[in-house]
């Protein structure tokens, strides 16, 4: 019988080699489309073991068409009562275009009427149209002037395999996922003993198939329904004895050592929904699935695990997220490979320079079409000589070669001095950020923080009685003298003027280099922009506050309130908070707190970020917490609010709201940068609140006079 098989573009050659093994002969190739001759039993098997194809077609006729009233006869001249009662429902797919045809549904109606005819003329009865559950299901593809009628043989699509109640947020395909599977040589791998993980599994799709593909389990024995059941040439033995043989088959890999299947999401709902899916797929018990970041991901323990393949379809920028964020989520799992040295990995991704952030040689890779995206299938050789190991060149240190001025050699002195003093606390708390400078010397007003191995300095206006050209020679002498007294060479030196500003201004953009820096405080990565704006990203004062939530957020809730670029988040999260909640008004930071918090391993499925005025949230939201910061600005009077927001007058009613979300026995940690902010009494009264604005700030930042910014822990 000549037939053909529907499958996604790209798996047109591994669907020529499974249809061989089904049985099939005089194999083609098309584009989705794979043409073959075969007996009926093994279009049967096609029908049952393919997990590749979309759907199995018996072809019925081709012809040559030039016009809507010789399709009409064309399909009229097919002897329809060898495929269906007159009392049958049936339904029609047209396919194609053509200049004399106006649309597909005209091409519906007469491919229908042929039908109808065929059969009112002989026995004076006529089948009728069901399009969702019907008896039999014609398919006719227009062509090149030729016409193809088909009989569907699946009756619905075979991806859907019987077991999948519903799917997460971007469900992979069934028959996709086998053709990632097949590439990446799964079945030779569980064969030699190998196991298999899926750090961000979703529905478990790719657990699933795994796991039948394994055990030699049939695609399509839960599938209750097929397009031939109401077929005239249907023989019900030598389908029932096919589909015993693959019951039996499936009885036998029940039988046999199964390998390690696992599968992890950040998404409870994700997880909730493998769980059924796995148990639809009679895999209970043998497929396992849990909750696990992939901050959390690493080889299993509990057994000897020398080979195997990890295997994911990760969110990529064309489908679900940003590509800014997830970028860094596809270097923490390239990082999180180096501990499956020997393992094989296979990451299907819609964008390649997402793949490239990863940082491993792949050796191969595919084409393939998940929905309607344009995919890669990345398959990587996990040796340690594959990894792609990015080298800095080493950079000269120090500064000009002229001699410094006395007043450089004066600051380069006093940064040195600075320096020594914070030596032994920097060592012992491991901190690699810092404020080496304030304006210790009057004359020398500007900041200097360190960021690893970057400098960034920040100039304070200077006071009315100080020239502008007497500014700017000691700016000089600050430039000059850093490189010496650091010993960080000038290209790593980044200069900012900082004014004292009220509202926005202080975030406005510098320079567009769109540079990201990674940097470490605590367990977290952070990243700091040193160039486009006046602030980096990372408020080094608020240090000890950071690091105290995430000493206290193990299984607690936290919010995140004017949440920044969301580091306290981040500390939250790593330090085992249930689940977080940031909100700011601005879009950009949101998206710079997620690339925060992806840089850690961390998803949007536990930790949430919300656009939107945090007062007016505030006051709206009756979720409660056990943890909340609550940082605003000193004075905030946005364009895209009405509401004009002063600390210091409006200090009871944020703190207030606050109190109102937070749970019996939590803590609420209210800080804010203005110099001269004075807590309200009636605050005091009404709560328990301790002043730790002392205890909030590191040496870097214990100077005289009035404290950078102001801290309180307050308790109901």
């Amino acid at each position: 019988m000549p037939l053909r098989a529907s499958c996604p573009k790209s798996l047109e050659s591994l669907l020529v080699s499974e249809l061989a093994s089904l049985g099939a002969t005089s194999l083609r190739e098309s584009v989705g489309t794979v043409y073959f001759h075969a007996d009926l039993e093994t279009a049967y098997r096609a029908c049952l073991w393919s997990r590749l194809a979309n759907r199995i077609f018996l072809t019925l006729g081709e012809f040559e068409i030039d016009s809507a009233d010789a399709l009409y006869s064309a399909v009229k001249s097919l002897p329809w009562e060898e495929h269906l009662l007159p009392t049958a429902t049936l339904a029609i797919d047209f396919q194609g275009k053509v200049g004399w045809l106006k649309n597909s549904q005209f091409g519906v109606l007469r491919c229908k009427d042929a039908i109808v005819d065929y059969f009112r003329e002989r026995c004076g009865e006529r089948p009728s149209i069901d399009k969702e559950r019907p008896d039999l299901r014609i398919h006719i593809r227009l062509r090149k002037g030729r016409a193809m009628v088909s009989l569907d043989l699946s009756g619905e699509s075979l991806h859907r395999r019987g077991y999948r109640s519903r799917g997460g947020l971007a469900p992979l395909k069934e028959n996709l996922a086998s053709a990632i599977l097949l590439r990446a040589d799964w079945p030779g791998m569980a064969a030699r003993g190998g196991a298999l993980i899926d750090p961000m599994c979703g529905s478990g799709t790719l657990l699933i198939e795994a796991a039948w593909m394994a055990m030699d389990i049939a695609p399509g024995l839960l599938r209750r329904r097929w397009g031939f059941d109401q077929w005239q040439g249907h023989v019900p033995a030598l389908w029932a004895r096919l589909r015993e043989e693959a019951l039996e088959r499936r009885r036998q890999g029940f039988d046999r050592q199964w390998p390690e299947i696992r599968g992890y999401d950040a998404s409870g709902s994700a997880v909730a929904t493998a769980q059924e899916n796995i148990e639809s797929a009679g895999l209970k018990g043998r497929v396992r699935v849990s909750r696990r970041e992939l901050a959390e991901f690493a080889k299993p323990t509990h057994t000897d695990l020398p080979t195997g393949l990890v295997v994911c379809n990760p969110p990529y920028g064309e489908r679900l997220g940003d590509e800014a964020s997830l970028v860094h989520l596809y270097r923490y799992l390239g990082n999180a490979l180096k501990d499956f040295i020997g393992w094989r990995a296979a990451v299907i991704t819609g964008n390649p320079h997402l793949g490239k952030a990863m940082a491993w040689h792949s050796h191969q890779q595919y084409r393939m079409l998940n929905g309607s995206i344009e995919s890669r299938l990345l398959l990587f050789d996990l040796q340690a000589e594959n990894q792609i190991r990015h080298r800095e060149s080493e950079q000269a240190s120090g500064g000009s070669s002229l001699p410094l001025s006395e007043g450089a050699r004066m600051f380069s002195n006093r940064l040195q001095k600075n320096r020594k003093r914070l030596e032994k606390w920097l060592k012992r708390e491991q901190v690699s950020c810092y404020r080496l400078y304030d304006a210790d010397m009057p004359e020398y007003a500007v900041a200097v923080d360190c960021y690893g191995d970057w400098l960034v300095v920040a100039e304070y206006a200077p006071p009315a009685s100080i020239s502008e050209e007497k500014a700017e020679a000691r700016l000089r002498e600050v430039m000059a003298g850093l490189p010496a007294a650091t010993g960080i060479p000038p290209e790593r030196i980044v200069l900012k003027q900082r004014r004292r500003q009220r509202g926005k201004a202080q975030y406005q953009r510098e320079q567009r280099s769109n540079e990201m820096l990674t940097v470490h405080e605590g367990q977290a990565k952070l990243l700091v922009n040193l160039k486009d704006f006046l602030d980096t990203g990372l408020f080094l004062d608020h240090r000890r506050v950071r690091l105290e939530i995430a000493a206290r957020a193990n299984g607690r809730s936290f919010l995140n309130l004017f949440c920044y670029t969301g580091s306290a988040s981040v500390h939250a999260a790593l330090g085992g908070a249930k689940w977080t909640t940031s909100v700011d008004l601005s879009p950009r930071y949101l998206q710079w707190t997620r690339e925060n918090l992806s840089l850690n391993g961390m998803s949007e499925a536990r930790h949430h970020t919300i656009e939107a005025d945090c007062v007016e949230w505030l006051k709206a939201s009756d979720k409660t917490f056990d943890l909340i910061l609550l940082d605003p600005p000193t004075f905030s009077n946005s364009k895209r609010t009405d509401t004009v927001l002063d600390v210091q007058r409006d200090q009871e009613m944020l703190v207030d709201e606050a109190m109102r979300l937070l749970n019996p026995g939590g803590l609420l940690i209210f800080s804010n940068n203005r110099r001269d902010f004075k807590l309200k009494d009636s605050l005091r009264e009404r709560y328990r609140v301790e002043d730790k604005t002392e205890w909030s700030l590191d040496p870097d930042f214990s100077r005289p006079g009035k404290p950078i910014h102001h801290c309180f822990f307050i308790y109901k």
